[in-house]
């Protein structure tokens, strides 16, 4: 158009001195001959074809443009999926559509994006591969090696004793001269991953990744270690699956030993200067696809050098099908190498080399400083704050059907305790506004609010969840004491009397001359039968009184039966005396108890039958003073109904009775269990057991005489008893809803 212009201007110039009207004339006709040009001719360079061949086996993509370009644009290339990226400054789409399909060789399709005055050029091939460009008149020419580099393998996920892998060329080596490793650290994550975290001099290092039996064998190319960093790490106590991590000088390279144990699967990636190896335990989870440890997404690789930060999110974008928006201040380039890392993981690792911050809403990413995102946040809350200062006060009445008004009310001011009203409480747990105020009537069971509008919305909506009518649950207990006794006792009492020398003869026996000798059961016995005193007691004659001990629990208080024997003389004045006495009992005792007890989800119930003993207590001024003592039955239990119907029961059962009378009052027999259990609606638990057995024998005896063969029984006692108890719990909560009739 300026030459057109020019032109137009030295034709009038050169003219015979036109008419004003005839210049004007020209001047309109060279803007319209202007107008009529396409509109190409006013815009930047366009992208005119993209198409693909093969040459000698390799794919050679050209790019037609509608002007040369001054140099070779800058790209580079992804592994995973296989991509490689041109991106043209200055440079616009005129093919009129975004996505080329080709298919042709190692090429699939290329597709075309246009962001301001930069258009970004990605060609999907089937496989990776490294590229070469040219530039060749309007056109860019991008070769394709003739044999595509394999997609990475994915690193190992699982291990085993003796396995060994081929190396894996994480990043090749373009340092000419070898290079110091700066550090080496070991760090460990907030998921159990142990991170070998190295800082390269450079992003130039070359690294190889290999497995080799259990361990995991690091190399950097071309690097030297120094001294101090020679050693060996032992981080066991770190709680992760590595256990030592040893760094050594070979030849040109360092190499970096890392020994794991257990299941392990591990990943690498580069931020700039920083190299991380990670191992983290293995979740072997069939039913779940999960790439990372708190990361899903699906596992890509990235080479990038010295590579725009907002063309790398573009990358992302692209990978995932999520729309990212970039802040305008996000801004620098960075290095990155990753390998099979999830993308999510990825984008991460972006983000916190870069100091950025994402929020997402639904498919959108949005992306800028963590400053400026919480700046934003701020002025939105500030906002709201704002408008919830100067918006008008409202007034509703809300009617309580279920829950007490007085109740509510406190909680909306956080009030915890007192007797309510309007405002006031703690305002840590207060619902309503700072401008807000309750009032609430118990007549009717009513509140009355005063907030703004939207937090009127939230308490009508709160109201609606808690003012519902509340679940009932009957509990019914069966407390079942069985018992089972038996005993058996056997004893004797022996005696004798001489009653010659009480009716006038000798008594006793002689043993010489004039002497003679008697028996009897004690000394007063002996004394009564020789005269020696007025009386002679019938029972002082007994020398063995051992007969049936019946006093044990097992014998229920019976008393033994005897049967006596009496060996005398034909004059009736020597008496042998001989008793037996036995017993044998046989007890069983069943005690069924069944307290029932109806109560509101979540409060508890208490019910208890039984009696309250009085004893006496000793007070400070020495007097005494009468107190009592439960001896019942209680069951005292709190219900919580689960979402899927069942019953937890907080359960505190106690069965006591009045037990032996002491001198200082009688004992409690006491049986108590507390206990928390999850119950089925309608199902019964045994909450509780208690088994016992008791086997006593006892044998009372006169020495010597008590060990003779068959005349020993004649001087002894014996007895034995067997107690059984068992003492059983049942619970059986019914969720009811309507009123319940607790039959007998």
């Amino acid at each position: 158009m300026k030459n057109i212009v020019e032109n137009a201007s030295m034709s009038a110039r050169t003219s015979d001195r036109p008419t004003r009207v005839k210049r004007w004339q020209a001047l309109a006709c060279a803007i319209g001959l202007a107008a009529l040009l396409p509109a190409q001719a006013w815009a930047q360079n366009m992208i005119r074809s993209i198409t693909s061949t093969q040459q000698s086996g390799a794919d050679v993509v050209r790019i037609e443009l509608a002007q040369p370009l001054t140099e070779i644009p800058r790209g580079f290339a992804v592994q995973v999926p296989p991509r490689i990226a041109l991106d043209l400054p200055g440079v616009g789409n005129g093919l009129g559509r975004s996505a080329i399909e080709i298919n042709t060789g190692n090429m699939r399709s290329a597709n075309v994006a246009q962001a301001g005055d930069r258009t970004r050029v990605v060609l999907n091939l089937r496989q990776a591969s490294t590229y070469r460009a040219q530039l060749q008149d309007n056109s860019l020419l991008v070769f394709l090696d003739a044999a595509p580099v394999a997609a990475t393998p994915a690193a190992p996920t699982t291990t085993q004793a003796g396995a060994t892998t081929e190396p894996l060329h994480f990043a090749p080596s373009q340092n000419a001269a070898a290079q110091s490793l700066q550090d080496i650290d070991f760090r460990r994550g907030n998921d159990g991953a142990g991170r070998v975290v190295v800082n390269l001099p450079s992003s130039q290092v070359g690294v190889d990744i290999q497995q080799q039996g259990q361990n995991l064998v690091v190399e950097f190319l071309r690097s030297t270690l120094p001294e101090r960093l020679r050693r060996r790490l032992d981080v066991t106590d770190f709680g992760t699956p590595v256990q030592t991590v040893a760094a050594t000088q070979q030849g040109d390279r360092v190499r970096l030993v890392v020994t794991p144990k257990g299941a392990w699967e591990h990943s690498a990636y580069q931020s700039d200067n920083q190299f991380v190896l990670e191992v983290r335990p293995q979740k072997v989870d069939p039913n779940k696809l999960t790439q990372g440890p708190g990361y899903n997404g699906d596992k890509l690789s990235l080479n990038f050098q010295n590579i725009d930060v907002r063309a790398l999110l573009q990358v992302i974008a692209d990978f995932t099908n999520f729309n990212v928006v970039t802040s305008d201040t996000v801004s620098g380039n960075v290095t990155l190498r990753l390998k099979d890392v999830p993308w999510d993981q990825a984008l991460d690792i972006i983000l916190q080399a870069k100091g950025l911050g994402m929020r997402k809403s639904g498919n959108v990413l949005w992306i800028a400083p963590k400053d400026e995102l919480a700046n934003k946040e701020k002025a939105e809350l500030e906002a709201r704050q704002q408008i919830t200062q100067l918006e008008p006060l409202r007034t509703q009445s809300f009617q309580m059907n279920y829950t007490k008004a007085e109740d509510v009310a406190k909680g909306l001011t956080g009030q915890n305790n007192g007797s309510g009203g309007s405002g006031g409480g703690a305002t840590a747990s207060r619902i309503l506004s700072s401008r807000g105020s309750v009032i609430f009537e118990t007549r009717t069971n009513q509140l009355f609010v005063t907030d703004i509008p939207s937090k009127l919305e939230e308490i009508q909506s709160l109201i609606a969840k808690i003012d519902i009518p509340v679940r009932q649950v009957l509990i019914e207990a069966r407390i079942v004491e069985a018992d089972d006794k038996f005993g058996r006792a056997l004893g004797v009492k022996l005696g004798a009397s001489d009653l010659r020398g009480r009716q006038g003869g000798i008594p006793g026996y002689n043993v010489g001359g004039s002497n003679y000798v008697t028996v009897g059961g004690n000394y007063a016995a002996v004394g009564g039968q020789t005269n020696q005193t007025g009386t002679l007691n019938y029972s002082d004659s007994q020398f063995v009184n051992l007969p049936a001990n019946v006093a044990g629990d097992a014998f229920g208080g019976a008393t033994a039966a005897n049967f006596a024997l009496s060996l005398f003389s034909a004059t009736a004045n020597r008496f042998l005396n001989l008793e037996i006495s036995a017993l044998e009992a046989d007890g069983r005792g069943k005690v069924v108890s069944s307290p029932r007890v109806v109560t509101a989800d979540q409060t508890k119930a208490l019910i208890e039958q039984g009696e309250e003993i009085p004893y006496q207590q000793s007070t400070s001024s020495g007097a005494t003073s009468i107190t009592f003592k439960k001896a019942v039955l209680k069951l005292e239990v709190t219900p919580q109904i689960t979402p899927e119907g069942n019953v937890i029961l907080t359960v505190d059962v106690n069965k006591d009775s009045r037990g032996t009378l002491t001198p200082q009052g009688y004992a409690i027999n006491n049986k108590h269990v507390q206990t928390l259990v999850l119950v089925e609606n309608g199902g019964t638990v045994v909450i509780g057991g208690i088994y016992t057995q008791e086997d006593l024998e006892s044998e009372n005896k006169v020495p010597y005489l008590g060990d003779i063969p068959l005349l020993g029984n004649l001087f002894k006692n014996k007895a034995r008893s067997t107690a059984k108890t068992e003492l059983l719990i049942f619970i059986t909560p019914k969720v009811v809803s309507d009123r319940v009739t607790v039959s007998r």
